[in-house]
């Protein structure tokens, strides 16, 4: 299984955490740098969720054709030429266009895998596989951190390294998978793509979830130095502390195993909900305590989404869990947008509490799949 996990893990720090997260982290400097005001920022950190969403709904369509070995190749690729891009950006259009690239790259990653985890693994161990991939997002958050505090200035060389660690990846993983190809989608892929009444479940559960962590993701550390007055320092080691913790939804496979998914799935729901709750108490203990629910959950949560996907849509998981994704970005796009809209209309703690309400709504969402 390791020959498996470890390039599975090291492609999504890539993808997500270098491609994805890292803009958010470094947008100050980046953004000092350009000369870009907070709507070109936050419009072009828009270009991450359309591209993730836009990959999420090709990504079938190319593994069925061409098999998932080649769609991590085409991740790895779009990850690299992102950072780069984004390292060597002179202005707006060229960093939205390497943004752009980067968030691809995510998009095609997630599945693909999935489907090599299909491919390459017994069924008994098809759940730990894909929960300790999924972690890859946490694994590249601790290290994107450290290099946040060391390079902020340098935020061009940082993205370099990000670019030379995604070549590394990249080879690694053309080294150890196979080109095995998993069955085909016999009917339309649009057939193959429509969702039954369980997953119909699973995308209510994956879009309200996306729908309610957006405001951390968006607003968490913002919230941190603004409002309760945390230095850039502890900003960080929040940061820092949240990618920590992801690591242990890797035992989400276990935990599935153990007390089944529909079990897992409250579970996540109510941690969560209760982070969002927590991160408005005064003191930086009460934001390290939020960061250590929302981490190890909202990983949690993830993988127990791949997981809900594979079983419903074998054997064409690829599908499942790009449908599954879809609805967590298309959440986490929409919850942005009204997480700010709020915090400008009320109050921080106002939107943390009511986006926190709205996740619990999660519970009443009945999970049908055989375990």
């Amino acid at each position: 299984m390791k020959k498996i996990v470890f390039p599975g893990i090291a492609l999504i720090s890539v993808c997500y955490a270098f491609g994805r997260f890292s803009y958010g982290l470094f947008m100050p400097e980046i953004s000092e740098s350009l000369q870009l005001d907070d709507t070109q920022s936050g419009a072009i950190n828009s270009a991450t969720y359309i591209a993730y969403c836009l990959s999420l709904l090709a990504a079938p369509l190319f593994i069925n054709r061409i098999g998932h070995y080649h769609v991590i190749h085409m991740a790895g690729i779009s990850a690299i030429l992102g950072l780069l891009g984004i390292a060597l950006s002179p202005n707006a259009l060229v960093l939205t266009i390497a943004i752009f690239l980067a968030g691809l790259s995510t998009g095609l990653a997630s599945p693909a895998l999935g489907n090599t985890v299909h491919a390459e693994l017994p069924p008994e161990q098809q759940a730990r596989g894909n929960s300790w991939i999924n972690t890859g997002t946490s694994f590249g958050i601790i290290v994107s951190g450290p290099i946040y505090l060391l390079f902020s200035e340098y935020w061009r060389w940082s993205y370099i390294f990000f670019a030379v660690l995604g070549v590394l990846v990249l080879f690694w993983n053309r080294r150890v998978l196979s080109t095995r190809k998993t069955e085909p989608c016999t009917k339309s892929l649009w057939a193959c793509m429509k969702p039954t009444r369980p997953g119909m479940a699973l995308l209510m559960a994956s879009l309200l979830t996306g729908f309610s962590s957006a405001i951390y993701w968006t607003f968490a550390r913002s919230f941190l130095t603004d409002e309760k007055g945390a230095s850039d320092m502890e900003a960080v080691v929040f940061w820092i502390v949240m990618g920590i913790m992801g690591i242990l939804g890797g035992c989400a496979g276990r935990i599935i195993e153990r007390i089944r998914i529909g079990r897992s799935y409250h579970v996540g729901i109510l941690l969560l909900a209760i982070s969002l709750g927590v991160i408005i108490l005064p003191s930086m203990t009460a934001s390290l305590s939020s960061a250590v629910m929302f981490g190890s959950t909202y990983i949690f949560l993830t993988s127990v989404f791949i997981v809900w996907a594979t079983r419903l849509f074998r054997p064409n998981t690829s599908i499942g869990i790009s449908l599954a994704f879809l609805a967590l970005g298309a959440g986490q796009f929409f919850g942005s947008s009204i997480a700010g809209y709020t915090i400008d209309l009320f109050s921080n703690t106002t939107a943390f509490l009511a986006f926190a309400v709205l996740g619990l709504f999660g519970l009443l969402i009945r999970v049908k799949v055989a375990d």
